[in-house]
Parts: C-alpha cells; sequence; structure tokens
C-alpha cells in the first residue's frame, strides 16, 4: 500500500509549538492511504502546549486541530467518515464535548463511536478524538 504522511508546517498557527510532539514520540498527525486520511489522535491543547482545565475548551480545540489537518490536504469536517472520541469521566464530560461537537458536524453525520477511558497520555487532558476523512473522487 502507498501512503503518505501529512506534516504540519512548524509555523502553523494552530499547532504552534505543540507540533513538535509528532517527532519527539514518532508518529504523523496524519497519512493518506487508499482514498482516505486517518488523522491520529488529536487532543485539546493551545499553540504553546498548554492545557485548558475545561472540557469544553479542550473539545473546541480538538476539533480546530482536526479542521486545520485537514485543511492542510485541502478538506473540511464534512470530508469525515468516522470519528472515534474517548472521554475522561465520560459521565461527567460528554455534555460539554456534545456542545462544541454540534457546531463542527452537519448532516450528513460521519459515523461516532464514543469511549469512555480512564486517562489519557496526560493527566490534564480530558478528551481526544480521532477520524477517517475520505478524499473527494
Amino acid at each position: 500500500m502507498n501512503k503518505q504522511t501529512v506534516a504540519v508546517p512548524k509555523d502553523n498557527a494552530i499547532y504552534g509549538t505543540s507540533s513538535t510532539a509528532f517527532e519527539k514520540y514518532g508518529y504523523s498527525p496524519a497519512v493518506r492511504a487508499g482514498g482516505l486520511l486517518f488523522l491520529a489522535g488529536v487532543v485539546g491543547v493551545r499553540p504553546d502546549g498548554s492545557v485548558p482545565d475545561s472540557v469544553a475548551e479542550q473539545s473546541e480545540l480538538a476539533f480546530q486541530r482536526t479542521a486545520e489537518l485537514l485543511r492542510l490536504e485541502e478538506l473540511t469536517m464534512a470530508d469525515l467518515v468516522e470519528v472515534v472520541s474517548y472521554h475522561v469521566d465520560i459521565s461527567k464530560n460528554l455534555a460539554d464535548f456534545i456542545l462544541v461537537k454540534e457546531r463542527y458536524f452537519e448532516r450528513p453525520f460521519p459515523t461516532w463511536t464514543i469511549i469512555g477511558i480512564e486517562a489519557l497520555a496526560r493527566p490534564v487532558l480530558k478528551v481526544e478524538i480521532r477520524s477517517v476523512a475520505a478524499f473527494r473522487s
């Protein structure tokens, strides 16, 4: 299979210095393969790498970062076909996530899987979004 990785430019306003994590931890933010774009889990961090306290702001940033990866490949949120969201303390935090999510998605909706988890990579993180988009023919 032929695959191409997506690079986030070092001067990207949405990712800022937080884009150094890709090299540091040895992964690609997104990979193009077979007419699809696979996005790694995206968390809600600010361009300087700091993490907001609220689930709503973390969710907003995670969706902005997802939209930016799509934009780099000339796609939009409407091109998503699958979304998987991971939630720490899901019973407490899902409602705030959904309020933000509703602003980013329109019909026809992508598939969505919601998973409650104990923790993410950093203790302050409360939500992570992994997704797949389809390139237009």
